[in-house]
């Protein structure tokens, strides 16, 4: 009786949930419909089956070829997640005819279904939540590394390739629901492949993180990306959040960020009806101005407005290297960083040009300059045996050892002469800070971090910052008159990708005004002096993370990466705080 009334409660309160929403009812848009005269393109399918990044899923392949398609060139492209919706095949069909759109393929990708080993009395395995609301670069890959090729490697009706643009400019992308927080991740990961996002009803909530997207919006450096939203305000309600607010968030975040973005709000629920009713008018407003580039707007943070020239991208400076570490600036502006695997030192000039400093520098990692302006280095650990020792030079090549049997990876001198070295001991055992005074008395001053990594001191030296790789974390000292510090605290949140386990912040260095710039695998987050992340930079497009960075140049506003196997370079507005500077007090930060 109890499991009746249960039953008749729950069928009661969704039938007063159905009662209470609005019929949906949308003007039709001629270009939903087929029209004569107008010619057809064909449809393809195919099954998917051989992912290595989804490995075990398969999925069906649909491709929409226009009529105008022929062959010769590669087409623009729009993916759509969930296969088939809004029509697409007729409105494309117009749309290309009219020429409000130019020549593009559609494929649309259901999501993966891992098959059951046992039809009969096993499940299949379910994996569009998995793909769709995944906050990471997995699906974007997915697209680029095995779909459009899988699409390239097929032949239409007649006999024609199919050739698909490589011009991320060429390329959309959109869905419904978790297909549209899809279709925006791609984007967001891959601005330079996916340009234009269709978005119905998306999903950004408390799914799998894409909640945060609001957040990292507003932060990062703008991408170029133009997005159409849709929803409507009987959206969904449930445990992950408000589908309706998200989605206004959402608009709020990208025009806060200077996007080009437009939204169409109603009051529909989370279903297609709206979407499709609108999906021409996205077409039409995405693919406005092809070819013309989407480019990033202008943001309203200021943190970042205040950092970055207009127009002022990165440069490289040079590649080739084993891995690149250790980047510091001397009193002139010229900029050092090591290549540590092949034991070498490089030098920028003021002039841009990049020289050999040093052809043995016993694989040094971190890297500072004195007052004196003497090149002082951390032999940590990466050669055979192992050096672990601070050397100081008096030239490229001549050095004498300030301390022995000192393991480090990163190294930073005060203005008074005192050394401060982070010393891992792997990620599983605390790490151990080590003060090197002037007179050569070595103590260690803490311990206890996970994989103490970067460290920095701040423009008045009062204060000692220091990465934590192995967590989300930038640790701050109290730099006491004796050198030893006092008042550790956990002072940075850091933001950690969805793909990783902790943000993996690796040097850090501060400009005048008291900012801090930590290099991670998010790109280069910049805190405030409270600690709070207000701007993320994104690093170079390259294999591997940012390492480390400094502020050089004649005027020490010429921000300088480290990046794997290359260094960059890029203009800025800011000014470096230099260690063998005299101690600068900055503004006092806002409360």
């Amino acid at each position: 009786m109890k499991t009746l009334l249960l039953s008749f409660t729950i069928l009661s309160t969704a039938a007063r949930i159905i009662a209470q929403t609005p019929t949906e009812s949308y003007p039709i848009d001629p270009a939903s419909e087929e029209q004569a005269g107008v010619p057809k393109g064909e449809i393809l399918k195919w099954t998917f089956s051989d992912s290595k990044i989804f490995p075990g899923t398969t999925r069906e392949v649909s491709v929409y070829v226009p009529a105008q398609y022929k062959g010769d060139q590669p087409a623009c492209v729009y993916v759509n997640q969930d296969g088939i919706q809004w029509k697409a095949p007729a409105v494309f069909n117009n749309l290309i005819h009219k020429k409000e759109m130019p020549v593009t393929i559609g494929i649309f990708v259901t999501p993966g279904v891992v098959p059951a080993l046992n039809k009969e009395t096993d499940l299949d395995r379910y994996n569009r939540s998995y793909e769709y609301d995944g906050v990471n670069g997995n699906y974007a890959r997915f697209l680029l590394e095995e779909i459009f090729p899988f699409v390239e490697a097929q032949k239409t009706s007649d006999g024609r390739a199919i050739k698909l643009s490589k011009n991320g400019n060429d390329r959309a992308i959109g869905g419904s629901s978790s297909g549209a927080v899809c279709a925006f991740t791609a984007a967001w990961e891959r601005p330079e492949e996916f340009s234009r996002v269709f978005s119905a009803i998306g999903t950004y909530v408390g799914l799998r993180g894409a909640d945060h997207y609001h957040t990292l919006i507003r932060k990062h450096e703008p991408k170029p990306i133009r997005i159409f939203l849709q929803d409507g305000s009987n959206d969904l309600n449930i445990y992950a959040g408000d589908w309706w607010k998200a989605n206004e968030t959402i608009e709020r975040a990208l025009t806060f960020a200077g996007y080009d973005v437009k939204h169409v709000w109603r009051e529909g629920a989370h279903n297609g009806s709206h979407g499709t009713a609108v999906f021409p008018e996205a077409m039409r407003w995405l693919w406005r101005d092809h070819p013309k580039s989407v480019s990033p707007g202008q943001t309203k943070n200021v943190f970042l407005n205040d950092i970055l020239i207009p127009g002022e991208g990165w440069e490289l400076v040079g590649e080739g290297f084993g891995f690149t570490e250790g980047t510091a600036v001397n009193a002139k502006g010229e900029v050092f960083f090591q290549d540590i695997p092949n034991a070498k030192t490089y030098k920028i000039t003021l002039d841009g040009k990049l020289e050999q400093y040093n052809p043995d520098s016993k694989k040094a990692s971190g890297t500072t300059f004195s007052t004196s302006g003497e090149m002082i280095t951390i032999t940590g650990g990466w050669s055979e045996p192992p050096t672990k020792q601070v050397h100081r030079y008096s030239n490229a090549t001549n050095y004498e050892v300030v301390a022995d049997a000192t393991p480090g990876n990163d190294i930073t001198i005060s203005y008074t002469g005192n050394i401060y070295i982070t010393s891992p001991d792997g990620r599983e055992k605390p790490s151990k800070l080590y003060l090197i005074r002037p007179n050569g008395e070595r103590i260690v001053v803490d311990e206890g971090l996970k994989f103490a990594n970067g460290l920095c001191l701040s423009p008045d030296q009062t204060q000692l910052y220091v990465t934590e790789s192995a967590s989300h974390w930038v640790w701050v000292y109290q730099v006491q008159p004796d050198g030893t510090l006092k008042h550790k605290q956990k002072y940075g949140w850091l933001h950690v990708r969805d793909s990783d386990d902790n943000a993996w912040s690796d040097g850090l260095k501060c400009d005048r005004d008291g900012r801090v710039y930590v290099t991670s695998l998010s790109g280069i987050q910049v805190l405030d002096q409270l600690g709070r992340v207000n701007a993320i930079i994104p690093a170079p497009k390259t294999k591997g993370q940012v390492s480390n960075l400094c502020f050089g140049g004649a005027n020490f506003d010429i921000m300088y990466v480290s990046v794997h196997d290359k260094v960059f370079r890029r203009k800025v507005k800011v000014k470096g705080a230099n260690n063998w500077d005299r101690p600068l007090k900055p503004a006092a930060p806002r409360l």
